[in-house]
C-alpha cells in the first residue's frame, strides 16, 4: 500500500511540474516563418494550389507573384522543374495537368510535358 501511495504521489507530483514548466515557465512561442522554410512537400503542394487557380483565372502574373513568397530565384525555370518531377514520380495526372497548365502560360512546356497537356473544352458556334 505505502509502494502505491508513492507512485500516485510521484506520478500526480511529476505532471504538475511538467505542466507548470510546459504551459507557465517555458510555453511555445509562435514566430512567423517565411514560405521558403516550408519542406519541400508543402511547397509543392502550394505550386499545385496556385497551377489550379491559374488554370481559372489564365493570368500568369498572378501566378508569378503567388510563387514568388517561396523565395525562388526563377519563378518559371521552379515551376518548371517541379513539374518534370511531379511526372517522372507518377504524381496524380490531375496535379500534374494544372502544372503542366502553369508551365505552358510561363513559356516553360517541354518536351516530357507534351503528353500531360490538359485538354480545355473549346466553344462551339450555335
Amino acid at each position: 500500500m505505502r509502494i502505491l501511495l508513492s507512485l500516485i504521489i510521484g506520478l500526480a507530483l511529476g505532471a504538475g511540474i511538467g505542466l507548470y514548466l510546459g504551459w507557465v515557465q517555458f510555453p511555445v512561442e509562435y514566430v512567423d516563418s517565411p514560405a521558403s522554410a516550408l519542406a519541400q512537400e508543402y511547397k509543392d503542394a502550394y505550386v499545385v494550389n496556385v497551377a489550379a487557380a491559374y488554370r481559372d483565372e489564365r493570368d500568369p502574373n498572378a501566378a508569378v507573384e503567388r510563387l514568388r513568397i517561396l523565395g525562388v530565384p526563377n519563378v518559371p525555370v521552379y515551376v518548371q522543374e517541379v513539374t518534370e518531377r511531379f511526372i517522372s514520380t507518377s504524381r496524380p495526372i490531375e496535379e500534374v495537368r494544372h502544372l503542366v497548365a502553369l508551365a505552358e502560360g510561363l513559356g516553360r512546356l517541354t518536351q516530357i510535358m507534351e503528353e500531360y497537356r490538359p485538354i480545355e473544352p473549346t466553344e462551339t458556334a450555335p
